[in-house]
């Protein structure tokens, strides 16, 4: 049962729920999830942050990239940890995420796209060896024309697209993405550089639009435990300003403001 005693200052983590075994906070895009050598001049962590927040120790279950946003789960004790840890390690833990694509994406695909490890230097990783088994379920919400020129092209076209992966390589929505020909606008590393930055003049902000929008996870109990995070605000105002200026020669297909205000 969710317990409703926290209260979120303007300078707390937004806390999703929390019981007396896991707290799950809605992690704001440009937040490290904790310290790491590849941005040493970071000072804001959220397990420290959290930390403090709640005034007891924490154990991150998962990692979100720094640029995306949405549910990140922590258990309150080592015991706890090691039983959702091993969910995790397993991929039994559902995750949907919600990204801004470049093109008309598929109404539905698996992408099926082994993966060789990326560098990883806090977790150990040196990058590079075999190829490990990646699938990716998407599926596309909404499709965009913009008046926005890029290259030799006088309009964007732009797809909202609901991602569920199904295995945890690192990156792996990122990269299966630009594996199919939709890169995540924003994607400074597997993107497309011109069209980020002419998105982010158009917008009027720049960001990876990536959010973890919904997990679910096994309870001991056997009962589901489902956590659900709104947008943040910078990517639904992005997402209403498209809805509200989508081009009449757009192939527009609707879906419930539901599936990404949680």
């Amino acid at each position: 049962m969710m317990n409703t005693m926290l209260l979120n200052t303007p300078q707390s983590l937004t806390v999703l729920y929390q019981d007396k075994d896991l707290v799950a906070i809605n992690k704001p895009s440009g937040l490290l999830v904790h310290r790491s050598p590849i941005d040493k001049r970071e000072t804001r962590f959220a397990v420290q942050e959290l930390r403090n927040q709640l005034g007891q120790h924490v154990y991150p279950l998962h990692r979100l990239d720094k640029p995306t946003s949405g549910v990140l789960v922590f258990a309150l004790s080592s015991e706890v940890a090691r039983f959702y840890g091993q969910q995790f390690q397993e991929h039994e833990v559902r995750k949907t995420y919600l990204a801004l694509v470049r093109g008309y994406g598929p109404d539905q695909l698996s992408i099926d796209h082994a993966l060789k490890d990326e560098a990883d230097d806090y977790a150990g990783i040196a990058g590079g060896g075999e190829a490990k088994q990646a699938l990716t379920h998407v599926q596309c919400l909404q499709k965009f024309a913009i008046p926005l020129t890029v290259d030799r092209y006088p309009t964007t076209r732009l797809s909202l697209m609901q991602c569920q992966p199904i295995t945890g390589r690192k990156h792996q929505l990122r990269r299966h993405l630009k594996y199919i020909g939709h890169p995540i606008v924003g994607d400074s590393r597997h993107g497309k550089g011109l069209l980020n930055r002419a998105c982010e003049g158009y917008f009027g902000a720049g960001r990876l639009w990536l959010a973890c929008t919904q997990m679910v996870l096994t309870q001991a109990d056997g009962s589901e435990l489902k956590i659900n995070a709104p947008l943040e605000a910078d990517f639904a105002k992005l997402l209403l300003g498209l809805q509200e200026g989508v081009s009449s020669h757009a192939e527009h297909i609707s879906f419930p403001r539901s599936a990404w205000e949680c």
